[in-house]
């Protein structure tokens, strides 16, 4: 019986754990013509027994501070001291990236560690008054009354705090500018404005007053009480605001304007306000916003928790991020405002706002209950924002987003810093997981979970428990409102009724540790059983370092296995001719390697039979193995499949790679209405090796089909695109010139017609046409002269006369497609006129801004790509003048910005890393805005980032590592903690480290106490707070070894062009299909520069041109592990000839691997095992494997570098201390996650060591065609024994371990058909063919297990008789078999031919004396296998080459014979 869940302490904190704030009132006055704040702060606080208070304040002048009306002592020391001794520190230390990346994780850490310490301390020891001479000074509005009625002692440490402040020369937390004044609280700056406990878990009612000039509107929290009109002159004005609801100081908002106020139509308590200039644009965008509010009302069932909500409107240049949210409002960038001529931003304004208001509920209101629970409430929100997007935007649209959301987690979700609810990603970070792309994966991967959870226990369910968390917090008797992740798991029990044990295994393996289930999936039609058998290979994509260190930060997942799997059943679909049925049979936890059977409903006539074809099965069952059409259509006609799914309705956040034959993948593009199946679909067919017209015709078909998504229409139309080549007559590209043809051009003169862009789906189609036909190259890697041709004519010709709708995105998408085209020898004539072009429009947007100044940037962007790709024939200094005049101060912010960012991309291609990252550090000091500083960092990441890594010949100078130091801790980058963060990730980039603080060892660091000792010392009456000034533990050591650290960065999140890997769609970029989820600031934050696939991101980054709506992707190189992973084939294992006496590996030639034909790319073959075959890892990954020095086997690595694959090999002295020696037999650390292990028994014969050994000649097939799941290949030589007629036996074990990242298993002897197996076996034949090809451990032919057999030594004789005695009792059911009798003589045939080449052997190693070789002399060196990646291939092969042991001459004729045998099996890696 389960025991009584404990009742969450709503009570106050106990008198001894620290000061506590109940109120606060704050009163100010502004200045904006000085810039100067003025004014006083109130806190009612309950002060701990000794009597001292510490708050947080920075860049306040502190005039005085009264308790309970009595001046008193007090201390400040602003942290700008410490940062003006630390600019005095020595870098000469610094003299490498490595060097400098230690420095800023020292720096860093110990930064924020210092935030963390109140340096406001105020002495509260004077004698206590009476609690009703308290009550009767203090006027207090509380929410919760019976707190206030709390126990006489807690009245008497209730004390009135007073101080008196100004602030000048304000240069974080609020901001002046012109004739406004906004705060942002950013992270931990609520304190530059107002002192305050800025701390998450203080939280407390205020009463706020602003004094202001008349013609100015102060807008803040809570709802407005009155205002007041003073007798001044000239008059000023007070607004008095009044917060009813507990919050925390960092939701304390500002913002004062000459603000024009719109009150929303439908409700009151909406307002809607922006500088006089916009007024009309924001009429036209907040029309619909009272649709979000009422739809979150209705869902949630109850009303809006705060009294009032305000949406403030800033100007760009103005605001710190796109999107600052306070308690009861919001304040945005003014670009997200639209009139009613623009079209492509409509969807992303309206997203972004209503995710602002989702988090008012989420996040503001409720809040987390510690900082493992930020994910729960982040995921909260954005679960809202999905149903506005379903109910408001439509379900395919809806639908698209989570697809591409959970694509790009699945890629990003590999190392413990997207975990997450554990201490080392979360609480350990200070916050900084919010900032940059891992925030993105974290909030895409918590509203993937939450939505897992939906899918389990229904929608309603799961509404009723949003609706009992949000009726809950507005008990009245409550006066906590947080939530926490073991509350919600509770929640999920009794209201969602999901069992316990489901809830055990959820939460632990999807909430507390990181990866993603990777599914790789195939099937075959039996035709005799009408059932189709698919195989299953589960991996993770978490790499194998990740997993360790996530582990030991969390105690309890000490206890589990990363490599169980999940829980839970994923249904597979099954389109037949009879119907779809869905079939929950695939289960997501226990083995690694499944094989499922699923009963088909429909069944084919009878039909006459016919002479099979040259080539196929005579039974004629389902070939299923060839990516010939001729088959794949035969195959359709012979079952009655027409295609098949897998987690048809997105059940799980899973990688899914699903094989079948090309027909049932252009049936699904064509027959299923789901938006997800079409985007796979066009995945896979735009990935074939070989393109069938029937594949073009069918991307063709969906392009015109008006019917259909629109986002996936452009995705088709880029499929398209890459279809086209001399191979297929260009086919793509006519099909695309047609198509837009027949929308926009005029049949009688064949020219454009004027734009009419009221059918929007069609629009957005249209106006990613140009860009795809861009993309279209031809053999030598050029755009055809047709493409140059078409994009110019539609420049030349647009004309937008008598269009209700502005064409600036239009243009916009036409001069980015002149920028991805290739010029060749027949095209280049055309550049001159595309450049006049671009120029027309360039001086145009110069007199006439257009919206955003989308156009200038488009054309700075253009301009610079050209510059770059003809930098032999272009000179760059000339662009160079040609884009400078762009970044004048008086330019739009986003063109100041974008010629920024063009300049320092010519500086990088002309001078290299360290030039542009000095260019950037002197933009830095001339860009006003913390926007423009921070989106120069980002860029400059991405240009670090193409550097690639530490080990490039252009290295930085060690001034400049020092300059980049001396900027992370100076004034600038603490006004700008975006900033600050991006800085710091630059120099983990240049050392070639993850951009994140997960895994920064924190041994460098000063500790905490040490810096209140610092502080404090100076007075004996703060000496008893400074144990108290720790709010936070230091957290626990982690070395660089506990880290997965890949040697380039994985922080970009690209969207790759789907691979033979699977079904991850390629995805349009702005222009493909403007996709922008939700996103906040760190939209911006991948790690590329513009490229020729940089609007082909289905995540689209934002850009300047839409700012965070915008698309703009990294190249698939960008971010290393979500790309496409490049297979590697023809793998070399080579082994070290001792005799030689060097360390030169002597490579087996390819000539016997030159004759093995090469397997079919898209179909999953499970072959059955064969004696012969070694079967060699494949490491998709190798290429981008940095070097590395060398290090003894002994020595530990806590080095951030990839290692290569290398083996190393070591031979035990001998049996008796082989037990001692254990340790030394090192292998190699895993690069790439995976969880399944490969491996075959071999037993080889008696050969001469000088000869080359191939394994295998036959050929061998993956188990899918995707390439980037990691495994292990364990080859372990048991004993390998030299046998003297002396009976004195020295045993030598030699055992080597590989990486891989592809599971391949053993082929058939016989390949003539490529499916599972054959339909003319009978049922038991064929169900022991497939599970021994699939289960481990698995039988070989001759009836032994490869995971049982060992090699036994001598002296152990009644083992071996026993093992005789069972094998004799096995075999007596056998004898009448026909094939136990086949085996039984090919054994034996076996062994006659191993006895043969041992006795050649032998005569050929004559002894010349009879003296038994001593342990030492009769030694083996250690040998190295390393595996060679090669040309790209689908077949793996592993090779022993050259193997020789090194034997000393004895006096006699005794010969010492060697037996190697290699003995392999599946195992599941323990990740614990």
């Amino acid at each position: 019986m389960a025991k009584p869940r404990k009742p969450k302490n709503d009570d106050a904190k106990p008198d001894n754990s620290g000061p506590v704030v109940r109120h606060q009132k704050l009163c100010l006055s502004i200045d904006l013509a000085n810039r100067r704040i003025y004014g006083y702060t109130e806190l009612k606080i309950m002060v701990p027994e000794m009597g001292i208070v510490g708050l947080h304040a920075e860049n306040l002048g502190i005039e005085s501070v009264s308790v309970d009306g009595e001046p008193t002592e007090f201390e400040y020391y602003p942290h700008s001291n410490h940062r003006d001794s630390e600019s005095e520190r020595d870098w000469s230390s610094v003299t490498s990236p490595s060097s400098a990346a230690d420095a800023a994780g020292s720096s860093y850490l110990s930064a924020l560690e210092r935030e963390l310490v109140p340096n406001l301390l105020i002495n509260c020891c004077k004698a206590f008054k009476a609690g009703s001479e308290v009550q009767e000074q203090v006027v207090v509005v509380v929410e919760n009354e019976a707190a206030q009625q709390s126990s006489e002692e807690a009245k008497q440490n209730l004390r009135l705090v007073r101080i008196d402040y100004w602030v000048e020369k304000a240069e974080t937390g609020i901001y002046f500018c012109n004739n406004v004044l906004h705060t942002d609280n950013q992270m931990r700056r609520a304190r530059c404005w107002f002192p305050c406990m800025d701390d998450c878990s203080q939280s407390c009612c205020y009463d706020l007053e602003f004094t202001v000039a008349r013609n100015l509107v102060a807008v803040s929290n809570g709802s407005l009480l009155y205002q007041v009109l003073s007798k001044d002159d000239p008059p000023r004005k007070t607004y008095v605001y009044r917060l009813d609801v507990p919050v925390s100081a960092r939701w304390i908002s500002l913002v004062v304007a000459p603000f024009e106020i719109l009150p929303d139509h439908q409700s009151g308590l909406i307002s809607h306000m922006c500088l006089p200039a916009n007024l009309s644009k924001l009429r036209n965008t907040v029309d619909f916003f009272h649709g979000a509010f009422s739809c979150y009302k209705d869902y949630l069932a109850v009303n809006f928790p705060f009294g009032s909500y305000k949406q403030v409107f800033i100007e760009p240049e103005m605001a710190v991020s796109s999107l600052s949210s306070g308690a009861s409002m919001s304040i945005f960038s003014s670009q997200v405002l639209f009139d009613e001529k623009i079209i492509d931003q409509t969807i992303d304004t309206r997203i972004k706002l209503a995710f602002a208001l989702a988090r008012q509920w989420f996040g503001v209101y409720i809040t987390p209950d510690a900082p493992n629970d930020e994910w729960l409430l982040d995921g909260l929100a954005g679960f809202l924002t999905d149903l506005f997007i379903k109910k408001y935007l439509g379900n395919n649209e809806a639908r698209y987003r989570r697809y591409k959301a959970n694509c790009a987690v699945c890629r990003a979700d590999d190392s413990g810093a997207t975990a997450l609810s554990s201490t080392a990603s979360c609480k350990d970070l200070f916050g900084t997981q919010c900032i940059g792309i891992y925030s993105k994966i974290r909030s895409w991967k918590s509203v993937a979970i939450l939505q897992m959870l939906e899918k389990q226990m229904g929608p309603e369910s799961f509404r009723k428990i949003l609706q009992t968390i949000v009726s809950r917090a507005q008990d009245k008797t409550r006066s906590l409102r947080s939530l926490s992740t073991k509350e919600f798991r509770h929640f999920a029990n009794k209201v969602g009724n999901l069992e316990r044990p489901f809830l055990k295994e959820f939460f632990p393996r999807w909430v507390e540790l990181c990866g993603c289930p990777v599914l790789r999936m195939g099937f075959s039609y039996n035709k005799r059983k009408n059932m189709v058998e698919v195989a299953v290979l589960r991996g993770c994509t978490e790499m194998s370092d990740s997993s360790a260190s996530t582990v030991n930060a969390n105690s309890e997942s000490e206890k589990r296995d990363s490599d169980s799997g999940w829980p839970g059943m994923m249904s597979i679909r099954v389109h037949e001719l009879d119907g779809t049925f869905d079939h929950p049979v695939l289960p997501m936890a226990g083995e690694t390697v499944q094989l499922l059977e699923i009963q088909c409903h429909s069944k084919l006539a009878a039909r006459r039979f016919q002479k099979p074809k040259k080539g196929s099965k005579l039974d004629g069952a389902d070939d299923n193995g060839d990516a010939t059409p001729a088959l794949d259509i035969r195959s359709s006609m012979e079952s009655p499949l027409l295609w098949m799914r897998a987690d048809p309705e997105m059940e799980y956040l899973a990688e899914i790679h699903f094989n079948q034959p090309v027909q049932m993948w252009i049936n699904q593009l064509e027959k299923d209405k789901d938006v997800v199946a079409q985007a796979q679909a066009i995945a896979m067919l735009e990935s074939l090796p070989q393109l069938p017209f029937s594949v073009v015709n069918a991307l063709n078909n969906f392009l015109i089909d008006s019917k259909a998504f629109w986002r996936v229409r452009i995705e088709a139309a880029f499929a398209l695109a890459n279809t086209a080549s001399e191979d297929t007559d260009w086919a793509g590209l006519l099909h695309l010139v047609t198509f837009y043809k027949s929308r926009r051009f005029d049949a009688n003169i064949g020219l454009p017609k004027p734009n009419d862009f009221h059918d929007i789906p069609e629009y957005l189609v249209l106006e990613a046409i140009p860009h795809a036909v861009a993309m279209v190259r031809a053999a030598d890697q050029k755009s055809p002269r047709e493409a140059v041709e078409f994009v110019l004519q539609l420049l030349k010709y647009n004309d937008n006369n008598g269009n209700s709708y502005s064409d600036v995105f239009w243009l916009s998408s036409l001069i980015q497609s002149v920028g991805e085209l290739e010029f060749g020898q027949q095209s280049i004539v055309l550049l001159s006129s595309l450049l006049k072009r671009i120029d027309r429009l360039l001086q145009f947007d110069r007199l006439m801004p257009s919206y955003n100044g989308i156009l200038s940037v488009s054309c700075i962007r253009s301009l610079t790509h050209i510059a770059l790709k003809l930098m032999g024939f272009v000179p760059l200094d000339r662009v160079f003048e040609l884009v400078k005049p762009f970044r004048d101060i008086k330019a739009i912010w986003q063109v100041r910005v974008e010629a920024s960012r063009a300049l320092l991309d010519l500086e990088f291609h002309c001078k290299g890393i360290d030039a542009a990252l000095a260019l950037f550090m002197r933009y830095l000091d001339e860009e006003p805005s913390f926007r423009g500083q921070m989106k120069l960092a980002v860029h400059a990441m991405r240009l670090c980032k193409v550097r690639g890594g530490s080990d490039c010949e252009d290295e930085v100078q060690s001034q400049t590592l020092v300059a980049l130091l001396r900027l992370l801790e100076g004034q600038m980058a603490f006004n700008n903690i975006f900033l600050r963060h991006h800085v710091f990730c630059i120099l983990q980039i240049l050392a070639g480290r993850p951009p994140t603080l997960y895994g920064v060892p924190r041994d460098h660091r000063p500790l905490l106490l040490g810096d209140a000792e610092g502080l404090h010392v100076q007075k004996n009456i703060f000496a008893s707070f400074i144990p108290e000034s720790k709010s936070q533990e230091p957290p626990s050591d982690h070395a660089h070894d506990g880290v997965s650290v890949p040697e380039t960065s994985r922080d970009v999140l690209g969207a790759p062009e789907a691979t033979m890997d699977g079904l991850s769609a390629p995805a349009p970029g702005a222009f493909r299909d403007g996709l922008s989820i939700a996103a906040p600031e760190a939209s911006m934050d991948g790690l590329s520069v513009p490229a020729p696939e940089a609007l082909r991101d289905g995540l689209a980054f934002a850009e300047a041109s839409k700012e965070d709506f915008g698309a703009s992707e990294p190249p698939n190189d960008a971010f290393i592990g979500l790309g496409p992973l490049e297979p590697f084939s023809d793998d070399l294992v080579t082994v070290v000839d001792p005799s030689a006496g060097g360390l030169g590996a002597v490579e087996t030639s390819k000539d016997v691997m030159a004759a093995v034909p090469e397997p079919p790319k898209d179909i999953l073959i499970v072959p059955e095992p064969s004696k012969d075959i070694l079967i060699a890892p494949d490491r998709s990954m190798d290429n981008l494997a940095v070097r590395e020095p060398s290090k003894e086997a002994d020595t530990i690595s806590n080095s951030h570098r990839r290692k290569l694959p290398v083996v190393k090999i070591r031979v035990k002295k001998s049996a008796t201390n082989s037990r001692a020696e254990e340790g030394d037999n090192q292998t190699v650390e895993r690069s790439q996650g995976g969880h399944a292990s490969s491996s075959v028994s071999v037993d080889a014969p008696h050969r001469n060591f000088r000869e080359v050994v191939s394994l295998s000649n036959q050929n061998f097939e993956e188990v899918n065609s995707c390439h980037d799941l990691g495994s292990r290949m364990t080859a372990s030589i048991g004993s390998a024994k030299f046998a003297s007629d002396a009976d004195d036996n020295i045993g030598r074990e030699l055992q080597c371990t590989a990486d891989s990242s592809k599971v391949s298993v053993q082929p058939r002897p016989d390949i003539s058909s490529p499916s599972f197996m054959q339909d003319n076996q009978d049922a038991d034949v064929q169900k022991y063919a497939s599970l021994q090809a699939l289960s481990a451990p698995r039988n070989d032919l001759n009836g032994g297990s490869f995971g049982t057999m060992d090699v036994l030594p001598h002296g152990k004789e009644k083992e071996r008789k026993k093992d005789k005695d069972k094998k004799r009792k096995r075999d007596k059911g056998h004898r009448d078999d026909p094939e136990y009798i086949e085996r039984k003589r090919l054994k034996k045939e076996k062994r006659q031919k191993e006895k043969e080449l041992s006795k050649l052997l032998s005569d050929s190693a004559k002894v010349p004396s009879l003296d038994v070789p001593s342990k030492e002399v009769l030694g083996m060196k250690p040998a190295t296998l390393q595996l060679k990646p090669v040309e790209p291939s689908r077949s793996n092969k592993l090779v022993l080459a050259t193997v020789e042991a090194t034997r000393p001459e004895a006096s006699g004729t005794k010969t010492i014979t060697p037996k190697i045998r290699i003995k392999t099996k599946f195992r599941t890696l323990d990740k614990s």
